[in-house]
């Protein structure tokens, strides 16, 4: 009985971070941005109120566990699902998961609350301090899905999100976090006219923002060229893609499915040009390779299916890296005679515990303490463009669409468009599909360039440069379809691509700033106080 009276006292105490829990995690995709403005204000409530670190770090854990276990609890079937963990123990691996996914929240209480009592700082400047840490801990924070406050309104489609082109999704995630500042104090003065004041701003300001997003995008220069694309999703399951890399005998069945879908869909569209057909990571189900020989039929299979419909083909395959003669995750453009235009681009940025283990170069011995994880080589990184016809495409494989960075270099080559290639079979229909999908083609609308995206189980589809999503495919189903895409040749450089690490200095600026005139407002109190 005195256990369960202290665990509801416990629950009662840390309402409040509950709270921002349950705000940030139903505000973020598949959610609609809600309650993303204000969020972290409840929480910052609690944090204000506490006069001991202990609670400020529970207050931040909870949050984040909050958070994670309703916005990113597709985790629960990916364990199941990918490490093949019985659902009990997928269930704590997520409990797990969501008590160190977000750390950032309590290293941002802590850190704030020690500056604040060391610097002993004015209440005004102790909030500045807080909103610019939280900024700061969310942009540098550690996750193996590197998700912001950004993306959701691109979710939604509020117009706010094309300001990316000038301060990328993350910059719209700090301006997001920012503007908890002035919403804490309308609470704050909820019953006094300034209260009243600073909410009628906010609204006002983030309508100027929204009125700013529509003008950037009436503004964009028109499309000069088009090209058609046969865009194919086999709906190859994560079951059938180990059979067929055990060899068990699925790896022509996958093939067959692919060459039929795309057979079909050309006959359907006999009548367009199109310029090529694009697959899905290792949607071919065996090694490909300038300078590997074939160990099986299915190479001679595709190049004469490409002969005979005469079409170029981008597809995702395993390939070999030299001289480490390690598997790499691999994407080729194919010419209408079925050869490999060299060179093909390997994945570069691997997902850890699935392509790769940490640290493993230094402790080798650690993959005998986990289950099966695949040992993939780097590639050479945002290096290549595949050219077909002067159309420059920059490769992409899953989780690198989720770094503006390798965008933005891929970007400075010269790539027209973007083709992104994914496998997201390992995470069910619920939440992650979708906050991978607009993650991916958000890279579109910082950089104004289209992004085709193409899965084995979906989703499927092509964002263009203004933001604008075409048809998406359905999940876990098999698809094809044609897109014409309108395009820019040689787009020029958004303002967030030249000025890539403007923002983050930005931000940086002002918390120095702030440090210093708190450290100024000590040395001023202990000059007054002897």
């Amino acid at each position: 009985m005195l256990k369960f009276i202290a665990v509801k006292t416990s629950l009662k105490n840390y309402w409040l971070p509950i709270l921002s829990g349950i705000f940030i995690g139903t505000s973020y995709i598949p959610f609609p941005p809600w309650a993303a403005l204000f969020g972290f204000v409840p929480l910052w409530i609690f944090w204000l109120r506490q006069t001991e670190l202990k609670p400020v770090i529970f207050g931040g854990m909870t949050t984040a566990f909050v958070f994670t276990l309703i916005g990113f609890n597709w985790m629960t079937y990916l364990l199941h699902e990918f490490a093949g963990l019985p659902w009990i123990f997928a269930v704590v691996g997520m409990i797990l998961y969501a008590l160190f996914a977000h750390t950032f929240v309590a290293i941002a209480g802590t850190a704030w609350f020690l500056l604040k009592r060391k610097l002993q700082c004015s209440p005004a400047l102790s909030l500045a301090l807080l909103a610019i840490i939280t900024i700061l801990s969310e942009a540098y924070s550690f996750t193996l899905f590197d998700w912001n406050f950004g993306y959701s309104w691109f979710g939604y489609s509020v117009p706010f999100y094309q300001l990316a082109e000038i301060v990328g999704f993350s910059g719209l995630s700090a301006i997001t976090l920012a503007f908890n500042l002035p919403l804490y104090l309308a609470w704050k003065y909820r019953n006094e006219r300034k209260g009243k004041i600073l909410f009628g701003s906010v609204v006002g300001v983030f309508a100027l923002l929204n009125l700013s997003g529509l003008a950037l995008e009436a503004r964009l220069p028109k499309p000069d060229a088009e090209f058609n694309v046969l865009m194919v999703q086999g709906n190859v399951g994560s079951m059938e893609k180990m059979a067929a890399e055990s060899g068990d005998g699925y790896g022509q069945a996958i093939l067959n499915r692919y060459l039929s879908l795309t057979h079909e869909a050309l006959e359907k569209h006999k009548n367009e040009k199109i310029d090529f057909v694009f697959w899905a990571e290792s949607a071919f189900p065996t090694f490909l390779g300038e300078n590997l020989i074939a160990q099986n039929d299915y190479p001679r299979q595709l190049q004469e299916f490409l002969k005979t419909h005469n079409v170029p083909l981008v597809t995702g395959a395993y390939s070999v890296k030299f001289p480490d003669r390690l598997l790499t995750n691999s994407l080729f453009l194919l010419n209408e005679q079925g050869e490999i235009i060299p060179p093909h681009y390997s994945k570069t940025i691997l997902l850890a515990f699935g392509e790769y283990i940490p640290f493993e170069e230094y402790f080798p011995q650690i993959r005998n303490f986990l289950p099966p994880i695949g040992h993939f080589a780097r590639g050479d990184g945002a290096t290549t463009l595949f050219n077909l016809r002067d159309l420059k495409m920059a490769p992409q494989i899953c989780y690198e669409g989720l770094f503006a960075y390798f965008s933005r270099d891929l970007a400075n080559l010269g790539a027209d468009v973007i083709v992104n290639v994914t496998n997201d079979s390992w995470y069910g229909t619920w939440q992650q599909p979708y906050q991978h999908f607009y993650m991916t083609l958000a890279r579109g609308v910082e950089f104004r360039r289209p992004v085709l995206r193409v899965t084995n189980t979906g989703i499927s589809s092509v964002g263009l440069a203004s933001g604008e999503i075409l048809q998406r495919s359905p999940i876990h189903e098999m698809w094809a379809d044609v897109y014409r895409v309108p395009y820019l040749k040689n787009p020029p450089a958004t303002f967030y691509q030249q000025w890539f690490y403007l923002l983050p200095s930005l931000l940086w600026l002002i918390f120095a700033g702030l440090l210093i005139v708190a450290i100024k407002q000590r040395v001023m109190l202990q000059k007054e106080t002897k």
